[in-house]
């Protein structure tokens, strides 16, 4: 189904712009009629305050009917250089989309030859260099920072990247695959199968995992139903999986939280996390520096050495 399009409202628009215009102009000539003679008395309108203030039918002082005439002026001047009109168009051309184009290929002649230096660099040699990681930190913070944080630690639902935590892997390749394509972590809801005694002696099973304070029959009686059901994605020892995203169960690192009752609302109702693809919006070479930026903060100062 197409969506609905129609030129009647730029004609519209065009209609009520030169309308009010034209009303404007009839309203200032009409108000510019009166003329005072030399020693004449202008008329009194009948209004007073406190007995001593009139108001006089004094004509515009000619200064201020300059002025409206000519903001009469440049309006239409620049309704004929600019799409002011809509359906007409303008003079120039000029059209907002052709103006972002016309300022990315300004910059693009501008930065590109730095740009295509570090694209043609390793990530490592790349996340070693002062200016990059300066380059790289701006497009970290104009589009990353929302989700992770200014201090890219990442809050809860959004991971880390200063650490070496990594659901799909820290290795360079696996960082830029993950800017390129984004990812789409699904955590399924189990609530319903397992009911809500079950879904407890697994969340305690896994606390059993992580080395956290535990109920052991609970853990005990969850422990058949992680085998059955959990060790396909997090794994018989609960190390998780990086091909598919699953999380390492026994560490200390946690996206949603790790206690008891946060692992039973995960559990029950599962969880949907997405990261965004950025390659088509940044294209290769920012996507090289922003990879070179965020490996070098999950290295530390080794990966300025």
């Amino acid at each position: 189904m197409t969506d609905f399009t129609s030129n009647f409202w730029g004609f519209y628009i065009a209609a009520i712009v030169l309308i009010s215009i034209i009303g404007v102009a009839l309203l200032l000539k009409s108000n510019s009629v009166v003329r005072i003679k030399k020693g004449e008395t202008p008329e009194l309108m009948g209004h007073t305050w406190d007995g001593d203030l009139a108001e006089y039918n004094n004509p515009l002082p000619g200064w201020w009917v300059a002025m409206f005439y000519l903001c009469i002026a440049f309006a239409l001047g620049y309704l004929f250089l600019y799409p002011g009109l809509v359906a007409f168009g303008n003079a120039r051309g000029w059209t907002s989309a052709g103006q972002h184009s016309e300022e990315v290929k300004q910059a693009q002649d501008q930065f590109g030859p730095l740009y295509d230096k570090y694209l043609k660099m390793p990530v490592a040699e790349v996340a070693k260099d002062p200016t990059a990681r300066e380059m790289g930190q701006r497009l970290y913070l104009t589009y990353c920072m929302q989700c992770h944080g200014a201090n890219a630690q990442g809050a809860k639902g959004f991971p880390n990247l200063t650490d070496n935590d990594w659901l799909h892997g820290g290795s360079p390749e696996k960082i830029k695959e993950t800017i390129d394509k984004g990812r789409q972590g699904q955590m399924p809801a189990f609530g319903a199968a397992f009911g809500e005694e079950k879904v407890k002696d697994v969340a305690n099973y896994v606390l059993l995992l992580a080395g956290r304070k535990h109920n052991d029959l609970r853990a005990k009686r969850g422990e058949a139903t992680y085998q059955q059901v959990c060790v396909a994605c997090h794994g018989a020892e609960g190390k998780g999986n990086q091909d598919i995203g699953a999380p390492n169960l026994t560490d200390k690192i946690w996206l949603y939280g790790s206690s008891e009752q946060t692992i039973i609302e995960t559990i029950t109702n599962g969880r949907t996390n997405v990261m965004p693809n950025w390659q088509a919006f940044l294209g290769d070479a920012k996507v090289h520096l922003l990879t070179s930026y965020v490996y070098g903060l999950s290295q530390g100062e080794a990966a300025k050495k």
